[in-house]
């Protein structure tokens, strides 16, 4: 299935149904007079949160989507049925725009959580509702309101725990591979990655969290460079940050500080997130050349980096289970003596 996270839809509501113009006439019947009924509401369009799609690909192929009208009242004061309610199915973490893209009308970040996107007419009067002592036949009946008709952006930002950020080949989609049963696609050109991954990463005792994968940054991404940074939405919901750096790389504090800079570039809450540093590929370094790489990168980052490996494991279990323990935690710093170990800060 293609992944698609941005989408244009078009929303109408349904129409109120005519109020009817009636009189009963019977023969030997008493009160007779005006007897139309009201017309039928028209139906709300509804967007509902859930939790087995993924993607906003459904919306590229069907863009219009219209609730339905209420039905007309008719004689004997018998009122028009009401317009079935539209319900619209997103994925869990779709933010709904005006057309603008800037207004936002709905965060639905939970499973089953729903917006209002469109409100259905009210049916119109019918003439039974204008008797009157003054006016015991009255020939007067309400149209129904209009439909209300709109253009909504929807954009999707994926639901994980912790997301992994870096530049190209920095190893991402080959570390989530090795953690999860997820099967990015893994090559050794730039820009493998065209959109988001997500995996689930088990940490012993059935205990898990998910962990989402990026394409990567370049220089000048907030700016549109390569691919740009419309996919660092995706972590904004994340509790901490994954940076990894390739080891095998010229200058991994150049490479560390070209991504923090997009980061705080892109805005978001991004650079204030709490980050692991890990030097990545120490599988393809010697000893010495890891210690240099590992100072030089602790240095940038201002903090103690990990160093690991997604192809052989080295360091992985160790970081995963930081991970899992700042879930547990709900974003609170841990102990001051692991910060020395894992990288983490606040």
């Amino acid at each position: 299935m293609k992944f698609l996270d941005r989408s244009k839809i078009y929303v109408s509501s349904g129409a109120g149904g005519t109020g009817c113009l009636s009189f009963r006439r019977e023969k030997y019947v008493e009160f007779g007079g005006p007897n139309g009924g009201d017309g039928g509401r028209g139906g709300h369009v509804f967007a509902v949160a859930v939790d087995n799609l993924n993607t906003l690909i459904d919306f590229r192929f069907r863009q219009h989507h219209r609730a339905p009208n209420g039905a007309p009242g008719e004689g004997s004061n018998k009122t028009g049925a009401d317009g079935g309610d539209l319900i619209i199915k997103v994925p869990v973490g779709t933010q709904i725009f005006e057309e603008d893209e800037t207004t936002l009308i709905a965060d639905l970040s939970e499973t089953g959580e729903r917006a209002l996107l469109a409100k259905g007419g009210n049916g119109g009067w019918g003439n039974a509702r204008f008797k009157s002592s003054t006016n015991q036949a009255p020939r007067r009946a309400n149209p129904g309101q209009p439909a209300e008709v709109r253009t909504l952006w929807l954009r999707l930002k994926l639901i994980a725990d912790f997301g992994l950020v870096g530049l190209p080949n920095a190893g991402k989609s080959t570390f989530l591979a090795a953690v999860s049963a997820a099967k990015p696609k893994i090559a050794d050109y730039p820009f493998t990655t065209l959109h988001p991954n997500l995996g689930v990463v088990r940490v012993g005792d059935g205990e898990s969290f998910v962990l989402a994968d990026i394409p990567g940054l370049i220089e000048g991404a907030h700016e549109g460079a390569g691919i740009g940074d419309r996919f660092l939405g995706h972590v904004e919901r994340c509790a901490a940050l994954v940076h990894l750096v390739d080891g095998t790389s010229d200058d991994v504090a150049d490479a560390y500080r070209t991504v923090r800079e997009e980061l705080n570039a892109y805005g978001g809450g991004l650079g204030d997130k709490a980050e692991f540093v890990c030097l990545n590929k120490i599988d393809a370094l010697s000893e010495e050349e890891r210690t240099s790489r590992l100072s030089a990168l602790s240095q940038a980052a201002g903090r103690p980096a990990v160093a690991i490996s997604g192809v052989t494991g080295d360091g992985v279990k160790p970081l995963l289970r930081q991970l899992m323990s700042l879930k547990h935690q709900e974003n609170a710093p841990p102990p001051d003596d692991d910060l020395a170990e894992t990288g983490w800060t606040p």
